[in-house]
């Protein structure tokens, strides 16, 4: 399997997800189980059921969580320092050529991609229509409402 690529910040908040998974979450729902089934017939019993389900979900999770960091690789982007190209870990200041409208993206791994917050997913097509560009570059994005223009105001590492 590949090493996929993972921002030391990313890299923090998923060991701190698995910590709280394993340390608060696991116990919580191993408890949820014993009480459910301490009220009798399984068949029937609605708590012990969702509780079992979601208890799958957190073990996924966990096993989740531990393959993407035993396989990634953590890039320290403070010392990247490839401005004024656009390269992984890059925090890229967009200007939309239609609204004004200033938007900042840092381009991270996938696992730790959230756009709400702002990481943009290194795989995703806007992600690579930016990767290798420079600081006063015009790119032209079709996105599903039609082309989208952005001029790349600024890049920096941190």
């Amino acid at each position: 399997m590949n090493r996929a690529p993972m921002t030391r910040k990313g890299a923090e908040r998923l060991r701190a997800e698995l910590e709280r998974l394993k340390s608060t979450e696991r116990p919580r729902i191993i408890a949820a189980i014993a009480e459910a089934r301490a009220h009798g017939d399984l068949k029937e019993n609605a708590e012990y059921h969702a509780a079992r389900e979601q208890q799958g979900f957190i073990e996924g999770r966990i096993k989740e969580l531990e393959a993407a960091l035993s396989f990634a690789e953590i890039i320290d982007v403070s010392r990247l320092n490839a401005a004024p190209r656009i390269v992984f870990g890059a925090i890229v200041e967009l200007e939309d050529s239609d609204s004004g409208e200033t938007i900042v993206y840092q381009i991270v791994g996938d696992l730790e991609a959230d756009i709400k917050a702002g990481l943009l997913s290194v795989s995703s097509p806007f992600a690579r229509s930016l990767i290798g560009r420079q600081e006063g570059d015009a790119v032209d994005f079709n996105a599903p409402s039609g082309v989208r223009v952005f001029e790349i105001v600024a890049v920096r590492y941190e």
